[in-house]
Order: structure tokens, then sequence, then C-alpha cells
């Protein structure tokens, strides 16, 4: 088989299917693309046995049909090196002798068979649930979520994003028992209730295709695998295997002291003090009263303390809450908002915060973190 393509428009489909293939492969052949030519169109196919990325070709210049893999690294590292031009493939279906003709050379590499490249697995049409939304909704759920998920292997449910879909509404959940993310979309909506849990990978790999996307994105998925269908790209992976926590019942709902602050001071201030909190526990308090939050953070062992008052607006009793400054500063850079409003209970309980002005009229955002103990 043969056919000609752009050089840079095919290192620019492999750079992005890429991505999938793991250092930690026990399976050789998945260190290898895998071709497939038919009808001027060449598919190709890159995969880690749970995550598959498939991205497509239209050709002009094609001869005879055919599959093989061919080895990853070396196909992209050649690329890397050529300027814009055609290059010409030419594949002995029988050896897997592929030689690459540029303008001025000849390029030689041994494929292998296509046949033992692991085939895709199949939706059960019996129990599927399709929904199709907008790549924008789909990247702000991934985005407002991801940095939120577990590493935990005892309970593996932790470490993926949770879809839920409903007549109403989509929902995206991400907690590792410290914070907690829910981003809900109104303008998503499926016929029956339904839902699934995506992990970090093929979550990670979306946010990277998303934003080069400009239509809706088809999402199709069964008890074990989830197809996400784009323009250029197919990303098809198995999900993980499990009942998510009742993420509502841990959401405070009587949160009577309330402050709305700054959201770029306040970040800014927390990572100054912060330097100052103890390695170990990364603790800064936050004492509010009146109209002013006062952040401080101390290290015992190195006789070292920070303290900053920022203005904000408080309606409450007066209290002191302590937190893990890391993780306070992570959910802040997550907010998009001029302002954050952030609603508490008492010091033992979960610390909620929102955005002040939504950015989206169907959006609906909160994250929750969790405090820690104040050693007075």
């Amino acid at each position: 088989m043969k056919f000609v393509v752009s050089s840079t428009e095919l290192l620019n489909h492999l750079t992005a299917i890429s991505r999938v293939i793991s250092s930690k492969s026990t399976l050789p052949i998945l260190d290898n693309f895998l071709f497939n030519l038919e009808a001027q169109k060449i598919t190709i196919t890159a995969s880690d046995l749970e995550t598959t990325l498939i991205t497509w070709v239209e050709l002009e210049n094609t001869e005879g049909e055919g599959q093989i893999a061919i080895p990853a690294k070396l196909l992209i590292d050649t690329l890397k090196e050529f300027p814009e031009q055609p290059l010409t493939f030419q594949i002995n279906n029988e050896t897997f002798a592929v030689d690459i003709f540029s303008e001025n050379g000849k390029f030689s590499i041994v494929g292998q068979d296509g046949e033992e490249f692991p085939s895709l697995p199949q939706i059960n049409e019996s129990n599927a649930t399709s929904v199709s939304m907008n790549h924008s909704v789909l990247l702000n759920g991934i985005n407002k979520t991801l940095f939120a998920t577990a590493d935990d292997e005892l309970r593996p449910v932790m470490n993926g994003i949770f879809f839920e879909i409903s007549p109403e509404e989509i929902t995206f959940v991400a907690s590792d028992a410290h914070k907690l993310v829910r981003y809900k979309r109104t303008d998503v909506k499926a016929e029956m209730e339904s839902s699934f849990i995506l992990p970090k990978k093929p979550a990670a790999l979306l946010k990277n295709l998303l934003p080069k996307e400009d239509f809706d994105v088809k999402v199709e998925f069964d008890e074990k695998n989830a197809f996400f269908t784009l323009t250029n790209f197919t990303l098809v992976c198995r999900l993980v295997e499990g009942k998510y926590p009742s993420y509502n019942s841990v959401i405070p709902t009587a949160n009577p002291n309330k402050m709305i602050i700054d959201r770029i001071e306040f970040y800014n201030t927390l990572r100054r003090v912060s330097v100052f909190s103890n390695q170990a526990s990364n603790l800064v308090r936050l004492k509010l009263s009146g109209n002013q939050l006062v952040v401080s953070a101390q290290d015992l062992d190195y006789s070292i303390s920070a303290v900053e008052r920022l203005n904000c607006m408080y309606e409450g009793d007066e209290m002191e809450i302590g937190f893990k400054s890391s993780f306070l500063i992570e959910i802040l850079s997550n907010i998009s908002s001029g302002d954050v409003k952030v609603e508490l209970s008492d010091p033992t309980r979960a610390g909620i915060l929102l955005p002040a002005e939504k950015e989206f009229e169907e959006e609906d955002i909160l994250m929750l973190l969790m405090p820690m103990m104040i050693n007075s």
C-alpha cells in the first residue's frame, strides 16, 4: 500500500495521540501507532489497553489498502526534523517494510503486523447512554474538577471525575476526601438518569484535545467503556468500576458565616503567608471579625511567622479556622470570578467556596475544603 501525506499535518495528529502511549507497557505492540489505510483515508490508533485514541487524515493520493504497526517514537522523532513537505509512505504488506520518501531522501523502517494490535471494545447497545454536549461545557467540567481527583489505590473510584447526567442537568464531581468540587450545567440534559466515572488519564487527554475543537462532542457509554467522538479524534476508555460516594451528604447546608473577598488579593496573601507555615502541616489560620480577615502562619521549629490583614465583607460570628494552604490556593486558582464567597458554619466543619458572580448563567460551581485542627 502507498499514500502521500503532509509532514506537518501527520506530525500534529501523531503528537496529539502519542500522549496515550505508556512507557511501562507490557505489550511491545503498544509502542507502535496502528496505521489503517482504506478509501482515501488513513486512520491512526494509539493505545495503552485502558485508553485508546484514534485520529484520521483524509488523503488524495493513495494506492491499495491494509494496516501496519509503525514504531511511535521513531516516527515522531523523524517527522519533527522535516520542514513542511509531502511525504510518500510505501509499505510492503507482506514484509512490513516501510519506506518514507521525502523531497531529497528515503528513510526505511520495519513495522509489525497490524493484526497484533488489540481490537477496540464495543459499546453494549442494550444499556448504552448517548449524550451530545458543547465542547466548551465538557472542557470546563474537566478543567474545574480534574485537580481535585485523588491518587488512592485503595479507593479507585476517587481517582476519576464522576459524570452524573439527568433530564435536568449534568454534574461533574471530583474529590480526594480533603477537597471536593461540584460543577453543574443546565444546558446539557439526557433522557434518563445515568452516570460514569472517567479516569484521570483520559480526562487529561481530553483537556488537551478540546481547546482545538469547534463542534459538539458525542459521548456514549455503557457500564464498562466510554466513547468521546470529536471532529478529528475518537477517545475510547475503560471506566472506573464501582459506586461513587454520596457527595451531597458531605456538603454542609447551614452556613451562617459568609465572607466575600477579592479572589486575587486573597490568593496572593495566602501565597506569601504560606511560606511561613509548618512544612509538614502547611497550616494557615483565617481569623474573621468585623469586615477584616487576618491570615497568619507560623513554624515554631524555625521561629518564623507571618500575618497579613485583608478587607472583606463578612456577616457572622467572630471565628478562627485553619486550612491546608496548598489546597486553599489550588481552589482559588480554579475559580475564575473576581470575588469569591466563603461560607462557614464552625471551625470543625468544611468550608465552602463559591464564585461571587457566575461566568455562565447555566453553570453552578461549588468547591469544598475540609478544615485542619488549630492547636491554640
